[in-house]
């Protein structure tokens, strides 16, 4: 059997030129997403500020049912102190000498006190009750106001991403195949640099003796370097590549005198 031909070693200027290509087709999906503007993010914080506010309003539930069962124990608490105060006073009418009256005076006032704590409990959790009832419904009424706009943000994204949708996949199909005939370590510095890039570009061309990235002069001499094409130069200042205009497609702008 034959064996599979190996991949033609591209030339340096074939290597720009893929280079340049590949910037193009991304800066074509950049004005996509510019379309698209801040609205995906806006989605996303919708959707987690939707979250967080159901998240909050389970956790005020949880609070209102720990503080109803309270209210119920307390409740039990003091039935059952009330009918050892009617036990206790009913003793009393039939002690032998005062030392076991006071003993029973002295459980029934502890019983009582007992009660009226309880009572006191009772009212703080029921205050606690009607304080998160209260925030419940303000949030339910916030959270229905968020989830009518999520769903305007997304109903607008959904409209510009249909609009847009074959021309990404087109230009995304585009970048996998020019992706292909570039070496992966250059494919690697040129996704870094891209990322590192305000605007998203890494490859740019001379304008006006300048990069086209950050316009910072470029010597005649590395100028001379760049239109031979035959190593792959970046910029000195912010680390782009550069290409010359012929390269890149662009009639070169006459020098002002």
């Amino acid at each position: 059997m034959a064996e599979k031909k190996e991949k033609k070693e591209l030339t340096v200027e074939e290597k720009l030129k893929a280079l340049y290509k590949l910037q193009t087709v991304n800066s074509e999906i950049d004005k996509i997403k510019t379309l698209r503007g801040e609205l995906p993010l806006e989605v996303q914080d919708l959707e987690d500020e939707i979250v967080g506010l159901n998240t909050r309003i389970d956790n005020f539930k949880a609070e209102i049912a720990q503080n109803e069962t309270n209210i119920t124990g307390k409740k039990s608490d003091i039935e059952i102190a009330k009918s050892a105060v009617a036990k206790y006073t009913e003793q009393q009418n039939n002690v032998r000498n005062n030392r076991e009256y006071d003993n029973l005076s002295k459980e029934i006032e502890y019983k009582n006190l007992e009660i009226e704590l309880d009572e006191k409990r009772i009212r703080e959790y029921t205050a606690i009750v009607k304080n998160k009832t209260e925030e419940i419904e303000k949030l339910k009424e916030y959270l229905d106001g968020r989830e009518i706009d999520l769903k305007q943000k997304k109903q607008e994204l959904a409209e510009i991403v249909a609009e847009t949708k074959q021309q990404e996949e087109e230009l995304r199909e585009q970048i996998l195949k020019l992706e292909e005939t570039i070496e992966p370590r250059l494919l690697t510095a040129f996704k870094r640099i891209r990322k590192g890039a305000r605007n998203g570009l890494a490859v740019v061309y001379i304008q006006r003796d300048a990069c086209g990235g950050c316009f910072s002069k470029v010597p005649p001499q590395r100028q001379m370097d760049i239109r031979l094409r035959k190593k792959i130069i970046v910029c000195e200042n912010c680390g782009r590549i550069i290409v010359d205009p012929e390269l890149a497609g662009v009639v070169p702008e006459e020098t002002e005198k």
